[in-house]
């Protein structure tokens, strides 16, 4: 099974109403597919979310389709900086490990 882990710091807090109304999108995306677990925590202007997979094809369909890739393309308009990174695991982490292992991930910054 593969877990994403992800964090966006936002450029400022007024930005927060733009990422929770792609949330709410991406949250109608993600309920439609076969996800196995999910997680979100935030405040302020850093935010996060861990979901887990069955496989990494169907993690690749959902994040390259629908409101998720839309999301990615609007991305720079609310984001300072994005991390994400996909590794193999049965279950999610909890949030302390998921810092530790967004410490790795992959690091796109506006």
């Amino acid at each position: 099974m593969k877990v994403t882990v992800t964090s966006i710091e936002l450029k400022g807090p007024f930005k927060y109403f733009v990422l929770s109304t792609m949330a709410l999108k991406i949250m109608r995306q993600l309920k439609a597919t076969n996800y196995k677990a999910f997680k979100k925590k935030g405040f302020w202007t850093t935010h996060y979310t861990m979901t887990l997979w069955e496989n990494e094809e169907q993690m690749k369909e959902f994040a390259r389709s629908g409101a998720h890739l839309t999301a990615m393309k609007d991305s720079r308009k609310i984001a300072k900086e994005i991390r994400s990174i996909t590794i193999d695991g049965e279950t999610l982490p909890n949030w302390k490990e998921a810092k530790k292992i967004l410490e790795k991930a992959k690091v796109i910054k506006y």
